[in-house]
């Protein structure tokens, strides 16, 4: 039955991909972000945006707390319409404009050979940070997590493998031996560090214990490597703007507890920045 509903949406999605691709870009992104708007609710509750709002911003009218959960659909419905642009967003082919504050960071990995591990969020269109970083030459491995359709995940394999990152590493013990592997080759690794996972470890994320990832912690660990945290924020309709920060080393002393912590203040300061570029959706202090 659940693969019955997968393959409807898939055909759904597959329809909209295509009205997209003769649409364009800009047009289409836009679109996106007015149909999300209108059906974002009906899949995931507003009561649980609006509750993660108040756990993280303190004092937040309910006017504002409307207005950031309207942005943040329509933020997640562009997203969805740029996925058929990947290609050309890499190479681009539109008057989008990628501006990137911190390349000379990333040509220096580049140029040393350093290994690193990049983290981010869920934030615009996420997506942009692994295609820039291998854009960029940078020896790159992203985790990521599989959709639940299995239908549709095929498809998003595909457009990730050829022009956002070749080295997809699923989450999941067989995906960590695989990145394992590429780290000992001098791989830096890519990964969103902002969803609940049921491996990860309790740890402070706005003054609310949340289940986080470990795996930044254990390879600055066994690895001993920095950390470098990357901001995309969108900027004007089809404008993005990624910002590179300086590696941060942690200390051989710092714990994993110690170290994900540390991670989890940094992601909150990103989010409060533009909250509305936020993907909320996500069941974060379950």
């Amino acid at each position: 039955m659940k693969n019955i509903k997968y393959f409807f949406q898939f055909f759904l999605i597959i329809i909209l991909f295509l009205i997209f691709k003769i649409l364009g870009l800009k047009m289409s992104s836009h679109i996106g972000g007015k149909l999300f708007e209108m059906i974002g609710p009906l899949f995931r509750s507003n009561k649980l945006i609006h509750s993660n709002i108040k756990k993280a911003i303190i004092g937040s009218s309910i006017k504002e707390i409307d207005r950031i959960t309207k942005l943040m659909w329509n933020s997640y419905g562009r997203i969805f319409a740029e996925y058929m642009f990947i290609k050309n967003l890499r190479k681009s082919k539109f008057n989008s404009v990628i501006k990137v504050e911190g390349q000379e960071i990333l040509d220096n990995i580049k140029k040393n050979d350093k290994q690193v591990v990049f983290i981010s969020g869920h934030f615009s269109n996420f997506e942009l940070m692994a295609m820039h970083l291998d854009k960029t030459g940078i020896k790159l491995a992203a985790i990521y997590r599989p959709l639940n359709n299995i239908f549709l995940n095929r498809i998003m394999e595909k457009i990730r493998k050829k022009y956002i990152c070749k080295n997809q590493i699923k989450k999941g013990i067989g995906g960590l031996k695989k990145l394992i592997s590429l780290k000992k080759n001098n791989y830096s690794t890519a990964l969103m560090i902002d969803q609940r996972v049921s491996e990860g470890i309790e740890s402070n994320f706005f003054n609310h214990q949340a289940s986080t990832t470990t795996i930044p912690a254990q390879l600055i660990k066994k690895f001993k490597i920095p950390i470098v945290p990357i901001y995309i924020e969108r900027n004007n309709d089809i404008n993005f703007k990624i910002t590179i920060n300086e590696p941060i080393i942690f200390s051989d002393e710092l714990s994993i507890q110690d170290i994900t912590d540390r991670l989890n203040r940094i992601l909150e300061k990103m989010i409060i920045h533009k909250p509305e570029q936020w993907i909320w959706s996500h069941n974060r202090w379950k």
